[in-house]
């Protein structure tokens, strides 16, 4: 969401992550299998399934058996991905897998071919909706989860790495409520972050827990065992309304925020570090009259800071410590037109504001 920036002009976007994770969904750069799962032969992270070991089937292999027949390999003339059954009609993956086509080809794992439409996509999410309705019975839906995902706890990604059907990693959820870029430019809030490995061909792919629940929908990855998804619960709210109206409207603030670090705050004059400054104000923006940016900066150890805005510490209530924490509020939480109730640290005061939210523009402006 733009109200995660750090620039002090100019565009209005969410806070920038120091990640390089790519979007890992577009394209593939190894031959096409059969369809059959395929183990790599490296015994390292990226296997496909077996059937079972020596002492029976492993958790992983009764997620993939529960799973395998639901998640498909979605393809256009521009690329490839994954994707899997979300109902009785419909198939979820990534907005940049499907890109501008208005039609996809899916197979199954049994190598069956089907034609799917793209009846929704919405690339501040980056999540996709195609209507396959002629799909096998085996292909049952698969539920996304009801309780968030912790940290620690063990995943499973299926999908088609590199045309690699069926394939298989495993690992944990490395963190939660995290901020990844959007194809937009802003950014996709309350992120799950796992080690599982994730190549070009996994996107738009379920993130399975072991009890058979989709944790997320697999958006990027590729990079130092660091690979995302969009949480189960962001996904909940915006699916249903991509199937009925095919689009998602965000709820938008217009502001450009920093974190206030200790430098910050010793710039600004604050006797702690806490929230987050108002570093700009989108012209004719939903906080246009409600919330001050700044006007100024001071430097700190030889950096120059901005000063003078707004401290945003909470929202309806909910503290606001993080760019993070703002960005999950206002997804999980609002639609546009909603109006919250923020605390700001104005003057040394704390006082509060009200701001009517927007919808999300196209792109920072």
């Amino acid at each position: 969401m733009s109200d995660q920036g750090a620039s002090r002009r100019g565009v209005l976007r969410a806070g920038a992550i120091a990640l390089t994770a790519g979007l890992a969904g577009c394209g593939s750069t190894a031959p096409a299998t059969d369809g059959s799962p395929t183990a790599d032969g490296s015994g390292t992270t990226e296997t496909a399934a077996a059937d079972a070991t020596a002492t029976g089937p492993t958790p992983y292999t009764r997620v993939y058996r529960a799973a395998i027949d639901s998640v498909l390999l979605v393809r256009t003339d521009q690329g490839g991905g994954t994707g899997w059954v979300y109902d009785d009609a419909h198939v979820v993956t990534n907005a940049h897998v499907v890109g501008e086509a208005a039609t996809v080809d899916l197979r199954t794992r049994d190598g069956r071919w089907y034609t799917g439409e793209v009846v929704g996509a919405d690339r501040n999410s980056d999540l996709a909706v195609i209507e396959a309705a002629a799909l096998p019975d085996a292909a049952t839906p698969l539920a996304l989860a009801e309780t968030p995902a912790t940290i620690g706890q063990e995943v499973v990604a299926i999908g088609n790495p590199f045309d690699l059907d069926g394939s298989v990693t495993t690992g944990i959820v490395s963190g939660t409520d995290r901020s990844i870029p959007a194809p937009t430019g802003f950014s996709i809030p309350d992120a799950i972050q796992t080690d599982a490995a994730v190549n070009p061909g996994n996107s738009g792919g379920p993130l399975m827990s072991l009890d058979d629940r989709v944790l997320a929908v697999i958006n990027s990855g590729g990079g130092d065992n660091i690979a995302f998804g969009i949480s189960a619960a962001l996904a909940r709210r915006i699916l249903p309304e991509l199937i009925e109206t095919g689009s998602y409207d965000h709820s938008f603030i217009g502001v450009a925020i920093d974190t206030v670090t200790p430098a910050v705050a010793e710039a600004n004059g604050l006797t702690e570090p806490r929230g987050l400054l108002v570093v700009d104000v989108a012209p004719n923006g939903p906080a246009a009259d409600a919330l001050r940016p700044s006007e100024d900066a001071e430097t700190v150890n030889g950096e120059s800071y901005p000063v003078g805005g707004d401290v945003m510490l909470a929202i309806d209530g909910t503290r606001t410590e993080t760019t993070e924490a703002l960005g999950s509020y206002l997804a999980l939480e609002t639609s546009p037109g909603d109006t919250v109730s923020i605390t700001v640290l104005r003057d040394g005061e704390e006082r509060t504001v009200e701001v009517e939210l927007g919808a999300r523009p196209a792109q920072p402006s």
